[in-house]
């Protein structure tokens, strides 16, 4: 189930997103699109990738845009389950943190006094949605669970919240023209400060003999499950021994010269640098057609970086701050005459 926040009162209405992997929702009706979101399935079985992008949330101008990584058996499952509850839940926890008032101090180094109550609100529904997965019926989540990178818009702030090691990138232009700046850490026990805390809990961070780049989170005296990331909801069998759904909250404010944010899952990463990405947005034929164009990109490269390696899904929402790129241009030309 979804949500549908309605402007003139406070009130959430449930909807039905549907089963499908990628979701574009917009609550007022309107023909301008904000942004792209396009998947793809890879070749290790079903697409465990989920990905929205949800129009008008919240205030107006308002924009919700997540991608959600799913891993295990049940992976599929948690990650579309995730993607449809997580938005309500952000919502309804940022309004019992306004509910009680709290100051903000002055003397904080965020510009958007906001802030503080966004990132308290995702903390907090970060936290009760990891209890909403542990809760499905007839679901085992015990090595199962997926990942979560998500930028809330409101206005012109940007509050990004991150479990895993999804990414988000923004494009900003430049002198030398877009530039990618990455918002998001990708959260691996390569790490060290997650990895500290997975081995202070006894977990095992080790690789494998035939991926020696990927090290991955074990058991302490099991040879399982070999999770390659150090947060997610889900894998309840390793959150005694580091695995946290503690999201890491960051802020950016938004300038003339910031165009877009990129999230994509690992598998577009995997393969296509900041660069890259942020080049074939900028470069696509539309801003509805950016999100596919970096997914067939990405498509092609497994094929020439991994070729005997099984492609992993691929994802990617693509949310644009400044509409009509060719103004944008035409506004550049002149300028330099």
């Amino acid at each position: 189930m979804g949500i549908c926040i309605s402007k003139a009162s406070p009130e959430i209405h449930e909807i039905d997103y549907g089963h499908e992997n990628a979701i574009y929702y917009q609550d007022m009706v309107t023909d301008e699109k904000i942004g792209s979101i396009h998947t793809h399935q890879g070749s290790k079985g079903f697409n465990q990738d989920a990905a929205i992008l949800y129009q008008d949330y919240g205030m107006d101008n308002g924009a919700f845009a997540g991608v959600f990584d799913g891993h295990g058996r049940n992976g599929q499952i948690v990650s579309k389950f995730v993607r449809n509850k997580l938005p309500s839940i952000i919502i309804n926890q940022r309004n019992a943190t306004m509910a009680k008032g709290k100051p903000v101090n002055e003397h904080d180094e965020f510009e958007s006094k906001d802030f503080h109550s966004w990132k308290e609100a995702c903390c907090s529904a970060f936290k009760v949605m990891d209890k909403e997965v542990k809760l499905l019926e007839h679901i085992d989540c015990s090595c199962s669970g997926t990942t979560a990178v998500v930028v809330i818009k409101q206005g012109d702030d940007l509050v990004i919240a991150n479990l895993g090691d999804s990414r988000a990138v923004l494009g900003t232009m430049a002198e030398n023209g877009i530039t990618p700046v990455q918002l998001t850490t990708d959260l691996k026990p390569s790490v060290p400060a997650e990895g500290d805390r997975i081995r202070r809990l006894n977990g095992r961070v080790m690789s494998l003999k035939d991926e020696p780049h990927i090290d991955r989170v074990w058991l302490p005296y099991h040879d399982s499950p070999g999770l390659a990331m150090s947060r997610a909801f889900g894998d309840f069998v390793l959150k005694s021994h580091g695995i946290i759904a503690i999201p890491d909250v960051s802020y950016h404010r938004l300038t003339p010269n910031d165009q877009f944010i990129v999230l994509a899952s690992d598998g577009v990463w995997d393969v296509l640098s900041n660069n890259t990405v942020a080049s074939i947005v900028w470069g696509a034929e539309s801003e509805e057609s950016a999100a596919k164009e970096v997914v067939v990109a990405a498509t092609a490269a497994w094929k020439q970086k991994f070729p005997s390696s099984k492609r992993d899904d691929c994802s990617v929402v693509c949310l644009f701050f400044r509409k009509n790129k060719q103004a944008l241009y035409s506004s550049t030309k002149h300028s330099d005459l």
